[in-house]
């Protein structure tokens, strides 16, 4: 479980599964509907990527976490994890900076709607 999650993490930091690396998969599935994992297996690596790419993209991911990621876990002191005031900024001060960004978005549509509405020439219908 653990390794699957760095895994995950990692593939999603660095992009390794995007489609532009590793092809649109959903719609490839939707085209074969394959009736077993070795008839999907045999149509991508013959109609989206090779086997070599995923392979590639194996080491890239390997070579990520062996040394940034590894890196980046022997730079953390206990006062990074422990730190209230650290906890508090990325957990509650972000949210209240998205959800404000999040009501200045809906201000500036409402604004617009506003000015429309204010310049349609009266008497007639409005769609």
């Amino acid at each position: 479980m653990a390794k699957e999650w760095i895994l995950n993490q990692a593939n999603m930091r660095w992009g390794l599964t995007k489609k532009t690396k590793v092809g649109a998969v959903s719609e490839a599935i939707r085209l074969c509907s394959p009736k077993k994992l070795t008839d999907w297996e045999t149509y991508y690596y013959n109609n989206i990527y090779p086997k070599e790419q995923l392979v590639n993209l194996g080491r890239i991911l390997y070579i990520k976490i062996s040394e940034v990621c590894q890196a980046e876990i022997e730079s953390l002191e206990e006062q990074d994890c422990g730190d209230a005031k650290k906890i508090f900024n990325i957990d509650v001060i972000d949210e209240i900076k998205s959800e404000i960004d999040r009501l200045k978005r809906n201000m500036k549509r409402f604004e617009i709607c506003e000015i429309l509405c204010r310049n349609y020439p009266s008497g007639r219908e409005r769609p």
